[in-house]
């Protein structure tokens, strides 16, 4: 075997979409229920199918992940989670697109992906264990909202 076929095979970035949704002022967060971030408050999103667009996939993994519909805006931040092996070996790279919604309907249930979920204040974010920037990207998110959005 050459080099190129004992070697591990290459990590290549993971595209993902999530969504802060809103509901009046608040903001929906789930905790983890996998890694990376396990047991970490995070936005509900997951992986981008093809096919899809990046709407379509924050909609979707918002739907399968906590049961609610909800109107997706606008793009409200891009983050890159890279992760490396105690040796320093890169391990994972996600690229995720975070959008800005609004919550239409359902009662958001948790499951074996989120594990526990709540409405939090805007600056509630920035005090809990938190994937990291969320509190920026939830802050973010809430300016892209329409003015009457805290009426819904």
């Amino acid at each position: 075997m050459t080099q190129a076929q004992d070697a591990p095979p290459a990590v290549r970035p993971t595209l993902a979409a999530s969504a802060a949704v809103f509901r009046g002022e608040r903001v929906l967060l789930a905790k983890r229920g996998f890694a990376p971030g396990l047991g970490l408050w995070s936005l509900p999103g997951g992986r981008v199918e093809p096919g899809e667009t990046l709407a379509e996939a924050a909609a979707r993994e918002v739907r399968e992940e906590v049961n609610v519909e909800a109107d997706i805006i606008a793009v409200a931040a891009a983050l890159d989670f890279i992760g490396h092996d105690a040796d320093g070996t890169l391990a994972s790279h996600f690229v995720v697109i975070a959008h800005a919604a609004l919550w239409r309907e359902g009662e958001p249930q948790p499951g074996p992906e989120a594990t526990e979920i709540g409405w939090f204040l805007p600056q509630e974010v920035a005090g809990l264990a938190t994937t990291r920037g969320l509190a920026d990207v939830v802050r973010a998110a809430a300016r892209l909202l329409p003015e009457d959005a805290g009426r819904r």
